[in-house]
C-alpha cells in the first residue's frame, strides 16, 4: 500500500476548481503526454456520483485500461474515484477542497495498492510512486492554470 498527499493552492471560486477536477475534458489535456483517452463509460463533460470512466493509455511503455467510478460526491468539497478495473490491485483517489478567505485548497489523497506482492512494493519504492505523484502534480498544475484563468475555465467547461 501507498499513499500520495498533495496539496494545491489555488485562486478561484471552490466551485470553479471543484468541477475542473472532475472535468474529463481537463484530464484528458492534462495527460496528452500518455495519449490519455476516455473509451468507454462518461467520455466527456463533468464526471458526478456512480458514473464511470474507461482510460486508455500508455504508461511506462505499456498501452494499458483503467476504470474508476465516483464513489463519494459532496458538492464542492469532495469527491472520490475508485478503480474497478485495471492495473493496480486497488485505488481510491479523494479529492477535497477547503476554501480560506477566498483561496482553495485542493487536497488529493492517492491511496493504492499495486499488483505483484513484494514485486509491486518493490516497483513502488524505485518508480511508481513518483511516477503516479508526477502525474498527479502535473494535472494539478493544469486545474490550478485553468481555474485562475476565466477564459480557460469557461472554454472547457462549455461556458462560453
Amino acid at each position: 500500500m501507498a499513499v500520495i498527499v498533495l496539496h494545491t493552492i489555488i485562486n478561484a471560486p471552490v466551485q470553479v476548481v471543484f468541477d475542473l477536477s472532475r472535468s474529463i475534458d481537463l484530464h484528458k489535456l492534462s495527460t496528452a503526454h500518455t495519449n490519455e483517452e476516455a473509451i468507454a463509460g462518461k467520455t466527456s463533460d463533468l464526471i458526478t456520483l456512480g458514473e464511470s470512466v474507461t482510460w486508455r493509455a500508455k504508461h511506462l511503455g505499456i498501452i494499458q485500461k483503467l476504470t474508476s467510478t465516483i464513489t463519494a460526491y459532496n458538492a464542492p468539497l469532495y469527491f472520490a474515484d475508485e478503480m474497478v478495473k485495471g492495473a493496480f490491485k486497488r485505488f481510491k483517489h479523494e479529492h477535497i477542497f477547503k476554501v480560506q478567505n477566498g483561496i482553495v485548497t485542493m487536497t488529493d489523497i492517492f491511496d493504492y495498492e499495486s499488483p505483484f506482492w513484494i514485486f509491486g512494493k518493490i516497483a513502488d519504492a524505485l518508480f511508481l510512486k513518483e511516477y503516479m505523484a508526477n502525474l498527479l502534480i502535473t494535472r494539478n498544475a493544469m486545474v490550478k492554470e485553468f481555474a485562475e484563468d476565466e477564459t480557460k475555465y469557461s472554454q472547457v467547461l462549455g461556458l462560453s
